[in-house]
């Protein structure tokens, strides 16, 4: 039953922060389930992939995705996310740990500089900046087995995308690359089926009521609460990454 209870908050909170939540997920299966991380790992991309399906869908019928900025993330997202995988198995826990560290914290700041800034900080970025933040990604899903939505949220959020855009559009990046991560790295770690099964169903509710309640709100004003919150979680995670 925790877990269910678990599995929705995470699954409805994360798909409106256009997160896969696998990095929740695996905290929770090596506190809560007592997971061996290498399992955890596989698990929680397992856990994350049904209710990114359903919160895709979901914010595709609010209108809000932006293929265009996706599709450009995709190209560089999931060969780096293979390339992740193989580098895996060579790149300590720490140093690791310190690369998300300063992702995270650049990533973080710039976000809330740019929603409480000056005006001119919330300039559009190129496009073409997406090939950087698929790259940012693929690498997360395939070291870490995270779902690799925080660096694909802040280019979109840094690209002038509303909160409300950003999530719709990350979510199908997810999809894919969560996908291949899992498939990586189910050869070399056990999925605990049962403990995944009751998260992802819980996630799943979650996940397919978010979007429709957030799509009956202004997005403006959803954007200009969730925005800085998205900041501050990312630097709540640069932080934690390394304690």
């Amino acid at each position: 039953m925790l877990l269910l209870i678990l599995g929705f908050i995470v699954g409805g909170f994360v798909i409106i922060m256009g997160g896969g939540g696998a990095a929740l997920y695996l905290g929770i299966l090596t506190l809560v389930a007592h997971v061996s991380p290498s399992t955890a790992t596989a698990t929680s991309l397992y856990a994350s992939i049904p209710s990114l399906i359903i919160g895709a869908y979901s914010h595709y019928r609010t209108g809000n995705m932006k293929f265009n900025y996706g599709n450009k993330m995709l190209i560089t997202a999931v060969p780096f996310t293979i390339i992740g995988t193989i580098l895996s198995h060579y790149i300590s826990s720490k140093i690791y740990s310190w690369l998300i560290f300063l992702v995270f914290f650049c990533l973080g700041l710039q976000i809330i500089y740019q929603s409480f800034g000056k005006k001119k900080a919330s300039k559009k970025m190129n496009p073409n900046r997406s090939y950087l933040f698929g790259v940012l990604s693929g690498l997360m899903v395939g070291i870490a087995g995270m779902s690799g939505g925080g660096p694909v949220v802040a280019g979109l959020l840094l690209m002038g995308l509303t909160m409300p855009q950003a999530a719709a559009s990350s979510s199908y990046v997810l999809i894919v690359t969560s996908i291949v991560g899992l498939f990586m790295h189910a050869t070399t770690g056990h999925i605990a089926w049962g403990a995944g099964s009751l998260l992802l169903f819980g996630a799943i509710i979650g996940a397919a009521i978010m979007p429709r309640v957030l799509a009956r709100f202004d997005q403006r004003k959803v954007t200009k609460i969730l925005r800085p919150t998205m900041g501050i979680i990312m630097l709540i995670m640069a932080f934690t990454s390394i304690f």
